[in-house]
């Protein structure tokens, strides 16, 4: 091969990696969430995005990551090995305000037997937000179920919970969205798949 030739595909290699540099991530109300993540050594994949809205506005856009694709509630919660929730803010919250709205998600959607089960979890997820005084816009929490360890939550990336050991503490937090009275109907749906909102 010419030293020309060499070069004329390399530019061309460079600008199809350009072209394609959006391809993998999901836009969600001018976010980017890739459409796959690496967590505790396993692939996951985006299983569905989309925006929580209070009254009319945005606060956060979420993802689900599953190793497979789900489509109903029954099926997510029950799904083995890893999965994560990403939530990116945007626009600003006081750490009160977030916590209490976490924490009515989980009343709303869960028995008084249930959340006996794992009420000191509750309180330690809850002392997780005192640590971060306010949520900023462009802010990222995530929180992650990995067997044999448990829930572990991370605010941009740094770990501020966890592991917290009861498998159905996630499936509580899950419910938030997921469950029969969802933080958002509509992202509900979104999170399973059903669309993507923003795309």
């Amino acid at each position: 091969m010419s030293k020309f030739a060499f070069v004329t595909r390399l530019a061309a290699a460079a600008l199809l990696a350009l072209a394609c540099g959006g391809a993998g991530a999901v836009e969600v109300a001018g976010v980017k969430l890739d459409d796959s993540v690496q967590v505790a050594n396993q692939a996951l994949k985006l299983n569905g995005a989309g925006v929580r809205y209070k009254v009319i506005f945005k606060v956060y856009a979420a993802g689900l990551y599953l190793a497979e694709r789900k489509t109903s509630v029954a099926d997510v919660l029950a799904a083995p090995g890893v999965k994560r929730v990403t939530l990116v803010m945007l626009r600003d919250v006081g750490n009160e305000e977030f916590g209490q709205s976490f924490m009515a998600g989980i009343k709303n959607n869960s028995t008084r037997e249930e959340r006996a089960k794992y009420v000191n979890q509750m309180m330690q997820f809850g002392e997780m937000f005192a640590s971060i005084p306010e949520l900023k816009k462009g802010d990222v929490i995530t929180a992650d179920w990995i067997p044999d360890a448990g829930t572990v939550s991370s605010h941009n990336g740094k770990k501020i919970s966890g592991p917290l050991p009861d498998v159905g503490f996630y499936n509580a937090l899950l419910k938030i969205w997921l469950g029969d009275n969802p933080a958002d109907d509509q992202l509900k749906q979104n999170l399973l798949g059903e669309k993507f909102a923003g795309r």
